[in-house]
């Protein structure tokens, strides 16, 4: 019962991520990368992993393993290059990396 719980606040708090980041995503301005020459490396870095977060997000409502993968690696990917960019890590991709976890631990749980 409790993993029941736990499994249904992840998800409310994915779509909440969901609806919530696609609008910044799309309102960035050309969300595809590398496609402005005024976009940085590290914007650029960012508008790749944004997409596979998003369909992580969407895609642990079914499976909770593959939509963890597709949070948590391209987020930590993310985390390792900015420090690497000198940008420092990005702390509100923190909750979507933290949601990434824990489909990835009740995946696991089944």
């Amino acid at each position: 019962m409790g993993l029941k719980i736990v499994r249904w606040i992840i998800r409310i708090l994915a779509l909440g991520i969901i609806l919530f980041g696609l609008p910044f995503y799309f309102g960035y301005g050309n969300p595809m990368p590398f496609i402005n020459p005024n976009y940085k490396l590290y914007d650029n870095l960012w508008l790749m992993i944004f997409p596979l977060m998003f369909v992580g997000l969407a895609w642990g409502w079914k499976n909770e393993k593959v939509g963890g993968f597709l949070i948590t690696i391209p987020i930590l990917i993310g985390f390792v290059l900015s420090i690497i960019l000198s940008q420092g890590i990005t702390t509100h991709m923190l909750v979507p990396f933290i949601i990434g976890i824990l489909y990835l631990v009740i995946g696991y749980k089944k």
